[in-house]
């Protein structure tokens, strides 16, 4: 069964860090453009970061540049965003998938995981 979870999610406050892992199952996550993407309350979903699954870039959106880093770890056929200097608007649900095509901006999905809260809160 082709199965992305995501997890690591929780409160911080303002200015801490979290990482979130997205593990894959059934599948080879190497050989696949993985992206995380986030949706607030009321507002539409946006990529976040996004890692290449051929040349090793990885991508960012502009309000997570700096602070945010996407990366893999093969063996554990596993994905992680790491999350440092948060801000309250940085509060969502983060989801990953798998993403086909172009990398980014990510438009083509095709698996996705059930999403991790993220809430940023003194």
């Amino acid at each position: 069964q082709v199965q992305l979870v995501e997890s690591g999610g929780g409160l911080v406050q303002p200015g801490g860090s979290l990482r979130l892992s997205c593990a894959a199952s059934g599948f080879t996550s190497a050989y696949y453009h993985i992206c995380w993407f986030r949706q607030a309350p009321g507002k539409e979903r946006e990529g976040v970061s996004c890692a290449s699954k051929s040349d090793g870039r990885t991508y960012y959106a502009d309000s997570v540049k700096g602070r945010f880093t996407i990366s893999r770890e093969n063996v554990k056929n596993t994905v992680y965003l790491q999350m440092s200097s948060l801000k309250p608007e940085d509060t969502a649900v983060y989801y990953c998938a798998t993403v086909y095509g172009r990398v980014w901006p990510p438009t083509n999905f095709e698996t996705w995981g059930q999403g991790t809260q993220v809430t940023v809160s003194s």
